[in-house]
């Protein structure tokens, strides 16, 4: 037990194990992470990285923060950039290459109680509001696919809303709906 190359046997074995087994969160190392998103209420289209140079690219998450901002209300917010990831995650698990289609980004909390009020099926506490949800779908894939891969990363919450054509992703804990 004292060998030390059985020591360092166990302890790589153990790093290993330990990095294979560490479920869906990307490492803090690597290249660039570029999305490209438009955003269906006002046709903006933005392609950036998010994450560069081993860390998120604050100038990168401000310029997601306003493509995903309440349009309604002119808003801005710091949206969670784990959400990003969880995109990047889903193009890279489905091979999807091309824009990312945003259907909801940050909801400010009145116009959030105003669509709520309108029967929108708007939750009352939602994850919109805090900027930990998105509202998306990738053209040429079916959000049946899309909420499969989503659900598989169990990164946070998915909902799927096949009539409306979009799957909500978002940072709260892990459900499906």
């Amino acid at each position: 037990m004292n060998n030390p190359s059985r020591r360092r046997f166990l302890a790589v074995t153990c790093a290993t194990a330990a990095a294979v087994t560490a479920g869906p969160t990307l490492a803090k190392v690597g290249n660039a992470r570029t999305l490209k998103m438009r955003n269906l209420h006002t046709g903006e289209t933005l392609n950036t990285a998010f994450w560069s140079n081993g860390d998120y690219d604050s100038s990168g998450l401000k310029q997601f923060n306003r493509l995903l901002r309440d349009h309604r209300a002119n808003e801005v917010t710091r949206m969670d950039p784990e959400l990003f990831d969880i995109v990047y995650k889903l193009k890279q698990k489905l091979g999807f290459n091309g824009t990312v289609e945003i259907i909801s980004g940050y909801r400010s909390p009145k116009t959030n109680a105003k669509l709520r009020a309108q029967g929108r099926g708007v939750a009352r506490r939602s994850y919109h509001t805090r900027g930990m949800a998105l509202d998306i779908r990738f053209p040429g894939i079916s959000t049946s696919k899309l909420r499969r891969a989503a659900m598989d990363l169990r990164a946070g919450g998915v909902g799927h809303y096949p009539k409306s054509g979009f799957v909500h992703v978002d940072t709260g804990p892990v459900r499906s709906w």
